[in-house]
């Protein structure tokens, strides 16, 4: 009898053993599975791109001030000219239709007649004055253009006087600021070229971006005034 209570505890106690042993390996998957995810959790991406920040200066959209900076600049364009018997004067209107630009007329304060245009003649007003140089500081009604800062390029029309632009234009160049425009002569002639017009004006303004001037016949045909404005690509 007591051998066969022997038997039985010890298998009692072999059962019981083999149960705390199976007990524990399944806790012990569990506290891994679970450390296992929860590192898998809590870990942070490493593949974030930089560039997700806030944009910097460089790449932020435009402000008022610089949109307002942008809208500034007009790229209006003048015709300013002197006309003595109006041939120059057609031909700045041709440029002022092609080039959709404004008008400004030089006007001496005295104004010249016929007679006083007469070169042949040794007594009239402007053989007086190409004689005299003194006598070339022609006054004007005006030197002012409303809103000259806010032209771009300025044509300077004049016709040819002993192979150099018309003196009443001299007053003008001399006392307006042609800072940051362009300025583009041109000239009327019977056949006399542009010779060094031009470059004398821009040496009387010393200021300025002075292209190359354009000579156009006195009887200038519109188109042709035309084409070549927009040669210019203005």
């Amino acid at each position: 009898m007591k051998k066969l209570t022997t038997i039985i505890m010890s298998l009692a106690l072999a059962l019981g053993l083999t149960a705390c042993s199976g007990n524990t390996s399944s806790s012990g998957t569990s506290a891994a599975s679970g450390t296992t995810s929860g590192t898998s959790s809590t870990t942070a991406p490493t593949d974030f791109p930089e560039t997700a920040e806030a944009p910097t200066e460089s790449t932020a959209a435009p402000t008022a001030d610089t949109a307002d900076d942008t809208d500034s600049q007009t790229g209006k364009v003048l015709v300013v000219y002197y006309s003595g018997s109006g041939h120059t004067e057609q031909v700045a209107q041709y440029i002022a239709q092609a080039a959709d630009a404004d008008l400004f007329e030089i006007t001496p304060a005295e104004p010249y007649t016929s007679a006083d245009l007469n070169y042949n003649d040794p007594d009239s007003r402007v053989s007086h004055e190409h004689d005299n140089e003194e006598l070339r500081d022609v006054s004007l009604t005006t030197t002012e253009v409303n809103g000259w800062e806010d032209y771009d390029t300025v044509f300077i029309g004049y016709p040819i006087w002993w192979g150099i632009a018309a003196w009443p234009v001299n007053g003008f160049v001399k006392v307006n600021d042609f800072t940051g425009k362009t300025v583009i002569p041109f000239a009327t002639s019977a056949s006399s070229g542009m010779g060094q017009s031009g470059t004398i004006l821009s040496e009387l303004a010393g200021t300025g971006n002075w292209q190359d001037g354009q000579r156009f016949r006195s009887s200038a045909s519109e188109n042709e005034v035309a084409e070549w404005v927009n040669s210019l690509g203005i």
